[in-house]
């Protein structure tokens, strides 16, 4: 059965005009949504009848991708069962006891056993605990330099520098700009921590989604003749002590947290 190997491969069936007319900013943010099965293909309006004939009737995206996140931490499991736990205390900025390595992901304690599972007081969802389990197998332990570059310098960003802008800073800035007390919540609710205004941005704000994983958040206020705009930034040595595919998935997980939160509001 056929289906979307991945975002590009919706993209070139796209008109790459930037319509918007699928109501997203880009051909490419729209080919990102249909990859993972949060938009339909035939919500463009150019794409062909035979196109959406070959892959209407394809399984929900979202399944299909839970079918390999699921297959992926398995793998993921089977090596930290071969891990010492111990050892990656030290590499990773956690702390062994008990037969447990704890990490702090966003100020709050997560906990990994030598099976590979994951323990916290709040709900654990699929992305964590993917990511948590690739950063302590990836991890090398490099002290932060404290020098914040853009994700396309790191080794591997410059790849998926295009999906990362959409999936992560675009929907970002959206929030920023819709969303009061967008800062404040990532104070209160992540333990985000306010710095100098660096990148001579309006606002800026350090999160800890890992220790060893710092993402700086620099948003530009609208000003008269100019929009808003957001960057994230990642200390120069996130590539390793990660890899792009977890540094990736640490921003577009954020993301997704902060749309549940601002509808919930009613923001979204």
């Amino acid at each position: 059965m056929t289906q979307f190997a991945n975002a590009m491969a919706v993209f070139k069936l796209l008109p790459k005009t930037n319509c918007k007319k699928c109501n997203e900013t880009t051909c490419l943010a729209f080919a990102s949504k249909v990859f993972l099965g949060q938009k339909e293909v035939n919500l463009c309006p150019f794409i062909g009848s035979d196109i959406i004939d070959k892959y209407q009737n394809q399984p929900h995206k979202e399944t299909l991708v839970e079918k390999q996140q699921q297959t992926k931490i398995k793998k993921m499991k089977q090596k930290i069962a071969a891990c010492d736990l111990k050892d990656a205390a030290d590499r990773t900025g956690g702390v062994y006891a008990d037969g447990r390595l704890t990490l702090k992901i966003m100020g709050k304690p997560f906990s990994i056993d030598h099976t590979g599972n994951l323990f916290s007081g709040i709900h654990i969802n699929p992305w964590v605990v993917s990511n948590v389990l690739g950063y302590v197998l990836a991890c090398k332990g490099v002290p932060l330099t404290q020098k914040w570059v853009s994700f396309r310098e790191l080794e591997g960003g410059r790849e998926q520098n295009g999906l990362f802008v959409q999936t992560s800073e675009v929907p970002f800035k959206k929030i920023a700009d819709r969303y009061i007390d967008f800062f404040e919540d990532l104070i209160l609710i992540f333990n985000g921590q306010r710095v100098e205004k660096l990148f001579d941005s309006d606002i800026s704000l350090i999160l800890s989604p890992l220790p060893k994983l710092p993402v700086l958040i620099c948003y530009w206020k609208p000003e008269e003749g100019m929009a808003s705009d957001l960057h994230l930034f990642f200390d120069s040595s996130a590539d390793q002590n990660a890899n792009s595919d977890i540094v990736y998935g640490i921003a577009a997980g954020i993301v997704v947290m902060f749309e549940k939160i601002s509808i919930t509001h009613g923001i979204g």
